[in-house]
């Protein structure tokens, strides 16, 4: 069965990235049902709905919302030229994005082709669950999607669509509607999904995680302009709840290797919950690794054009969080989330291939790596002719070749902050070793939910709660605990709210949580870098143009979020 579904996922994923696809909701049917029996039926319907994900989840569409627009990333012109795409980054990040926004749009897309993608597989399953298991559990599946990718338009858009044939015009819902809408719909599969299908599916672990965070950002759902939220009491408990309910499972270990979370090989890391599953016979199109890398980092020696793009780097205002926490002690030597150290220079100035690891976390300063004899030629070996020379990279791939690249703390969208090495990178998924041209064949799953998240949401509710800081800082300091393999950080001694802010910025950066966390710790209307914006209307994206030209037949269908 869960082969079946590998291979299926393998062709819709290809469909969904390389092929013509409409976003349209009412073409619909997308499922392998013709002539077919009834267990390839149901592994047919099932595969399109999470072939959504990857595409989703791909580092230019919902990165860029949930991290660009925030105080973690941005990405300037880079030397002026370079990514300035009519300047879509420069306004995700100023908070000056309208609604004919690429990235939102694509967004959108990819959300409501999600919802309508399961709502055909529900149609397809519901009358073959009664009398197939597989029917029963994948209905069950396609419902959880169905509820997933609602809370991801009620969070970006604040509306989410309803209806349960395809055929049917869908029902627009907002607020206090919409959030109950999507509990329901989890906790009418709380106890039909599967406990052990692992983190590429919809699991009881996954529901109960995905209703905790539902819960923890109601009061933002239910009114998301307001000037201060109503964290209900009800809502804390059931976050406390749900997290307890997971953690006490037994089924999720935190790991002791904080990059291990984002390896290649993280399908089967315990920490993880839910994520996109990305092995290689799946589709392998993690784009994460890439993305944030000096264009002249190559990490693979056997591919010479497997190579960063020099895109979004961390802010200076999110680094100074870092530096806030620790003081005069480097949080390198501190923090084991910060950065893994794998080339050191100079004791392996020449290395073989196999014991070539570039280094993971937050990159700074001065780079060393492999050195191109030439702009895309072989790279420079060692005298004996088998290792490899290591030494100080320039910008081979650039004009000036001679410029070091030496990643600078300043960034922005002046020109010396807009250089190809202005900028602290992120380098937290592992650059796979299949990815022979630097931009597909990630192995890394990437990941939606996972345990270090769980106990991070119950501190927050025993917080929201009843100012339970005792409770709080021993889940976050279990949490700080659980990293061993090189450096524990030093546990807290106190926990608030701005402390629990921040330590979530330093446990999740660069995992698409930013925004959703900076508007419920009412932090989205702040001053940061470039940007200066603190309209709170733009806690939701507008709804893309195209969509509402498309329901213009509708008067009053498809009403247009406050302030665009």
């Amino acid at each position: 069965m869960k082969n079946k579904i590998i291979l299926l996922l393998t062709v819709f994923t290809t469909l969904l990235q390389f092929g013509c696809t409409t976003l349209e909701e009412e073409v619909l049917d997308e499922s392998l049902t013709g002539g077919a029996t009834s267990g390839a039926v149901a592994d047919g319907s099932i595969a399109p709905a999470y072939a959504v994900l990857p595409g989703l989840f791909l580092h230019t569409s919902y990165f860029t919302l949930q991290e660009i627009s925030t105080d973690e990333a941005i990405l300037p012109y880079r030397g002026g030229t370079d990514w300035g795409d009519n300047g879509i980054f420069i306004d995700m990040h100023r908070h000056t994005y309208s609604s004919s926004h690429i990235r939102i749009k694509d967004t959108w897309g990819s959300i409501t082709q999600g919802i309508s993608r399961s709502v055909t597989a529900i149609n397809a399953l519901s009358p073959l669950a009664a009398s197939n298991p597989a029917a029963k559990l994948y209905l069950a599946e396609a419902k959880g999607l169905r509820a997933y990718y609602s809370m991801l338009s009620l969070d970006l858009f604040g509306l989410i669509f309803v209806k349960e044939n395809p055929a049917e015009i869908s029902t627009v819902l907002r607020g206090s509607e919409s959030v109950d809408y999507i509990k329901n719909e989890f906790l009418s599969i709380e106890n039909e999904v599967s406990k052990t299908s692992g983190p590429g599916r919809i699991t009881q672990g996954a529901v109960w995680g995905l209703l905790s965070r539902l819960h923890l950002n109601a009061a933002v759902y239910r009114n998301p302009y307001a000037s201060t939220f109503d964290f209900k009491s009800e809502d804390m408990d059931k976050v406390i709840l749900y997290t307890s309910k997971i953690i006490e499972s037994g089924q999720y270990n935190l790991s002791s290797e904080y990059f291990e979370i984002f390896d290649d090989e993280n399908h089967t890391n315990k920490e993880l919950i839910f994520a996109v599953d990305q092995r290689a016979e799946l589709n392998g199109h993690n784009r994460l690794a890439y993305f944030s890398l000096s264009g002249d980092r190559f990490p693979l020696p056997a591919f010479v054009k497997a190579n960063g793009t020099d895109g979004p780097a961390i802010t200076s205002d999110f680094y100074q969080t870092w530096v806030v926490a620790y003081g005069s002690k480097d949080p390198a030597t501190m923090d084991p989330r910060f950065s893994k150290k794998n080339l050191i220079i100079p004791a392996d100035s020449c290395v073989t291939a196999a014991n070539f690891e570039i280094d993971r976390g937050i990159i700074r300063g001065q780079q060393y790596g492999l050195l191109t004899t030439a702009n895309g030629q072989p790279f420079a070996r060692c005298a004996d002719g088998i290792g490899y020379k290591i030494g100080k990279l320039r910008n081979i791939t650039r004009a000036d070749k001679t410029k070091l690249v030496n990643h600078t703390e300043k960034i922005d969208f002046t020109a010396e902050g807009s250089g190809y090495s202005s900028g602290y990178r992120v380098l937290k998924y592992e650059f796979s070793k299949k990815s022979d041209n630097g931009r597909n064949r990630g192995d890394a799953d990437i990941v939606i939910l996972r345990l270090a998240d769980v106990y991070m949401m119950r501190a927050e509710a025993k917080l929201r709660k009843s100012n339970d800081a005792g409770g709080a800082l021993a889940d976050v300091n279990l949490v700080r605990a659980s990293r061993t393999a090189r450096i524990v950080p030093p546990a807290l001694t106190s926990m608030k709210l701005d402390l629990l802010y921040s330590e979530r910025g330093f446990e999740f950066y660069w995992e698409m949580l930013r925004r959703t966390d900076m508007i419920r710790f009412g932090k989205y209307e702040g001053t940061w870098t470039e940007k200066t914006d603190g309209n709170v209307q733009k806690r939701l994206f507008p709804i893309p143009q195209s969509a509402i030209d498309g329901a213009s037949d509708k008067p009053g269908y498809l009403v247009q979020n406050a302030g665009y």
